[in-house]
């Protein structure tokens, strides 16, 4: 009986541990699609804002309100790297194309935005301001049971993290021609 119950232990641990490891790599693919997809931005430019930066309302879903403000600020900083933030519809601001040029950047640089995008990652060096108070009204909303969608406005620091691409060779310079 003492042999059974050692047996029945070393396979139920041997499960859990294929388990947690199988559900932290899909985790990992999960978060790479995150920021890499060029469908999952839900961002509106609000203005230009002074010295390089560019203020943006950003969309983020979390199951917590804190976790979507988190998600948000990632996601903002990714819709400048990868897809470049739309015109503003007041007309105040003009479209801002992409700080990388190449489609494939994320693919070829996956081990630098992994850690670049990890939770409490260099991007947020990138987010000077953000009204982390969590939003009310229209700008909090309960999706489902598990998820709420909360909208933040952010400024970017645009022009840095373009210099700091740049740097990595991530990034093309802006007066390397064509």
């Amino acid at each position: 009986m003492k042999k059974v119950a050692q047996i029945f232990t070393l396979v139920l641990a041997t499960i859990l541990i294929a388990t947690s490891i199988s559900s932290a790599q899909s985790r990992n693919k999960v978060r790479k699609l995150e920021y890499n997809s060029s469908y999952n931005y839900e961002v509106a430019t609000v203005a230009v804002g002074v010295d390089g930066t560019k203020l943006v309302k950003v969309w983020g879903y979390g199951k917590k309100p804190e976790d979507a403000i988190r998600n948000a600020k990632e996601l903002a900083v990714a819709c400048a790297i990868f897809r470049g933030f739309p015109a503003a519809s007041n007309g105040k601001a003009a479209k801002t194309p992409a700080i990388t040029s190449d489609s494939n950047a994320a693919d070829k640089n996956a081990e630098f935005f992994e850690n670049f995008f990890a939770p409490g990652g260099k991007y947020l060096q990138y987010v000077n301001l953000s009204t982390d108070a969590p939003p009310s009204g229209s700008d909090r909303v309960k999706v489902n049971k598990k998820t709420y969608k909360v909208g933040i406005v952010v400024s970017i620091a645009f022009d840095e993290l373009r210099k700091d691409l740049e740097k990595e060779g991530i990034a093309r310079s802006l007066d390397s021609g064509f």
